[in-house]
């Protein structure tokens, strides 16, 4: 089976100040975009391919469609909450990592058996996008 990525799409966008307050759907997009390749390739070091990948978006960025790779899951409410019911229905039957620098999620999201790492994950390691 398949591991599976959950992405925190606020957390992981608004790690980086280049103006994506000013457009949060495009710049969840453009996340989204860069996260299509890990499916195939795997985040080296953290999770081998074939990677099962899930963004999960909240507010104005709740209209981003999925594409091949990369399924987009919008939160009703709270991302936080939305991934880690993800987490406690999938994660006791396989490999989970959630990348996300959210310290309270990340103690939540432990606690149900999920791996976690920081936006550096995915930010510049070859997902086509030049964010360091």
């Amino acid at each position: 089976m398949d591991s599976l990525v959950i992405v925190d799409a606020a957390n992981v966008v608004g790690s980086v100040p280049d103006g994506w307050w000013r457009d949060r759907h495009g710049a969840a997009e453009r996340l989204r975009d860069a996260l299509a390749a890990y499916a195939t390739t795997g985040l080296p070091g953290l999770a081998p391919p074939p990677l099962e990948m899930v963004l999960v978006v909240e507010g104005a960025a709740r209209g981003v469609e999925s594409i091949e790779g990369v399924r987009v899951v919008p939160a009703p409410g709270s991302g936080d909450d939305r991934i880690v019911q993800l987490v406690s229905d999938a994660c006791p039957d396989r490999n989970c990592l959630v990348i996300t620098a959210d310290r309270e999620l990340r103690t939540r999201v432990q606690t149900l058996g999920a791996r976690v790492t920081g936006p550096r994950a995915v930010w510049g390691r070859g997902g086509g996008t030049s964010r360091t």
